[in-house]
């Protein structure tokens, strides 16, 4: 049994702490009190987490995002356990982990929160995020459930390829955080190898993420958007030609023939954002599929017009998810450490920046600025 350890922890550490979204924000880097470990949680010592495309919009509070203010933003991070509470069983101080911001309450999975970002929608939610799970990860250390670190075989990950590891950095496996939700919305309809799966938008952060990660798990991908430039650089991201582009015109009958140019496809992908919900290609991509077809929706978050009568006469399956399982971040890492999963330069995945604590505005910018195909930024404090 792991024993609870906070040697490795100092006393105080720096933080970028949020104290109000007024315009202009208020936030800046300062010292605090370091999270001590209890039962049920890790204290973490962060290498790197990500950042959205849209942070400044989320912290500035433009873009409606609830959260408890004064807080500790974050995300999703690349850590390593620096101390454990007394009921761990397995983290050890030292290891390698990858720690998942989509927490769950305990007593009730319904209450869901992404810690150092996002509240949920309802009380048991807000109440996870007022109080144990209120500071995020743009830290040097965050205190986080045990549940949410998955640990990384890092002789595997990190090693030498002389040696038989895959040779990759800390920065390459924060992509991680990018192809967690894809995961997650690809298993949800049992993706299969072999199959022909539509992926729209392909050219953006997790559209491109779900690219990689339905190649990892054997599909043939269609890559749809609408930059023909930016869908070129998706197809770069498999040498051995599994992807195809369609660039979508807005006209549903030209679309379909090209997207039925490969034969039927077997599933249909969708992420888009939600300026995206009266698009035709929402239209196009389901008639493009064949009998039995299935659709996973990830993106839009709003009211959506489908072609119903197509999809009864297609016996197409349609399935919704908001973020992904545990399993599905284990069937993840799997995948990385197998070799199937590509990931920084093997997988066409370039950082474009990775940011100290003080340096939070050139981040958000140039997370902003370098979200397209296989881009990430990240904070390493």
């Amino acid at each position: 049994m792991a024993q609870e350890s906070t040697s490795a922890v100092p006393q105080t550490h720096r933080v970028l702490y949020l104290k109000s979204t007024r315009d202009p924000y208020d936030i800046s880097v300062v010292e605090q009190p370091t999270p001590q470990a209890g039962p049920g949680s890790a204290v973490i010592q962060i290498l790197g987490a990500a950042v959205l495309s849209y942070s400044r919009e989320i912290f500035s509070g433009r873009k409606p995002y609830p959260y408890p203010t004064p807080f500790v933003p974050g995300s999703s991070a690349i850590a390593r356990v620096a101390a454990v509470g007394p009921d761990a069983t397995t983290l050890e101080v030292g290891q390698l982990v990858y720690f998942d911001c989509y927490i769950h309450g305990r007593d009730d999975p319904n209450s869901l929160i992404l810690h150092g970002l996002y509240y949920g929608l309802d009380p048991g939610s807000n109440k996870l995020m007022e109080n144990e799970w209120r500071n995020g990860t743009y830290a040097e250390y965050s205190k986080v459930p045990l549940e949410n670190c998955f640990p990384l075989d890092e002789r595997r990950l990190l090693g030498n390829p002389a040696d038989g590891g895959l040779g990759y950095n800390m920065a390459d496996l924060s992509y991680f955080s990018k192809l967690a939700v894809p995961m997650g919305g690809l298993r949800n309809v049992n993706i299969r190898a072999g199959e022909k799966v539509i992926i729209a938008p392909a050219t953006g952060a997790f559209g491109s993420a779900a690219v990689l990660a339905a190649l990892a798990m054997g599909a043939q991908v269609i890559a749809v958007g609408r930059k023909l430039d930016a869908l070129e650089k998706v197809k770069t991201l498999s040498p051995e030609g599994r992807i195809r582009t369609v660039q979508i015109t807005g006209e549903v009958a030209q679309d379909v023939r090209e997207l039925t140019k490969f034969g039927p496809a077997d599933v249909f992908f969708d992420i888009s954002p939600e300026e995206a919900a009266k698009s035709t290609h929402f239209t196009s991509c389901i008639q493009a599929l064949g009998r039995g077809g299935r659709v996973s929706l990830m993106g839009a978050f709003m009211e959506l017009t489908l072609p119903i009568m197509a999809m009864f006469q297609n016996d197409i399956t349609l399935k919704c998810k908001f973020m992904y399982t545990k399993q599905d971040m284990r069937f993840m890492i799997q995948l990385a450490e197998a070799g199937y999963l590509k990931l920084g330069q093997a997988g066409g995945i370039q950082t474009a920046g990775s940011f100290s604590l003080e340096q939070f505005e050139a981040a958000f910018d140039t997370a902003a600025e370098m979200g397209g195909p296989g881009m990430q930024t990240i904070i390493a404090p």
